[in-house]
């Protein structure tokens, strides 16, 4: 559980709606059903006619790292590698080929098996960058994804805070049908402006960062699977794979 999205949500709430009631106002005042239709469904939309629908599914499936990131645990892997590169030594690569049966990562249980086939390390380089490389880039697009509606979501507000007073100006002789124009005026341009600076962009970045922290783990098992496959002794590779540690 990432505890500083948590936090950052919930300072969030507290800091819109508290200093809304410290300058007097009230919680209902920032409710508003047609200001939040024209915001969501407008950055929606805008979102759904830029993305191709692949693309959009992923983001929908990594949103949960926002709150429980993958766990990529650097120390761990440097551990798992050192093991791989003890049990080769001891019983030769085909002795990894057991552990790569019960691997459940399909990126390692992939080395392995290149590994026990007995493919060169330039080979083995080759073929994992590809996949390092092919799901970085995937997982980066699902991420921009949150990041455009962080760039519709402002405009879309602007264009409700239109509407509003568009309805304001057409009713200027009803006095009654004024206040709630001018609520969507107002209140739509806060729905998009903080949707994108509270939501959306942080989403975004949060979620790149991630991404690029999982493309490090994998880097840091491709260099530890090709030091195998050259054979180097198993403390020699504890020591250059520490160099991934922060």
């Amino acid at each position: 559980m990432d505890i500083l999205s948590i936090i950052g949500v919930i300072l969030a709430f507290v800091a819109i709606i508290g200093g809304n009631y410290l300058e007097g106002g009230h919680l209902g005042a920032l409710l508003n059903g047609p200001a939040a239709i024209i915001v969501i469904g407008g950055t929606l939309g805008a979102s759904f006619i830029q993305t191709p629908l692949p693309i959009f599914k992923r983001a929908l499936t990594i949103a949960r790292w926002i709150f429980v990131p993958p766990q990529q645990r650097l120390q761990e892997g440097i551990a798992r590698i050192i093991e791989w590169s003890t049990t080769a030594r001891k019983e030769g690569l085909l002795g990894l080929e057991s552990l790569a049966d019960l691997e459940p990562d399909p990126f390692v249980r992939k080395g392995l098996h290149l590994l026990v086939d007995g493919n060169e390390p330039e080979a083995l380089r080759s073929i994992l960058e590809v996949d390092i490389i092919t799901q970085e880039s995937r997982d980066l697009m699902a991420a921009k994804v949150y990041e455009s509606m962080g760039g519709y979501s402002p405009t879309i507000g602007i264009i409700g805070a239109v509407m509003g007073l568009i309805h304001v100006m057409g009713n200027l002789a009803d006095p009654s049908a004024l206040g709630s124009g001018i609520a969507v005026a107002f209140v739509a341009t806060i729905y998009g402006v903080a949707l994108a600076n509270l939501f959306l962009l942080p989403v975004a970045n949060k979620l790149k960062a991630v991404v690029m922290q999982q493309s490090r783990y994998r880097e840091m098992l491709l260099e530890g699977l090709l030091s195998i496959a050259e054979g180097e002794n198993p403390r020699a590779i504890e020591m250059k794979l520490e160099g991934f540690l922060e």
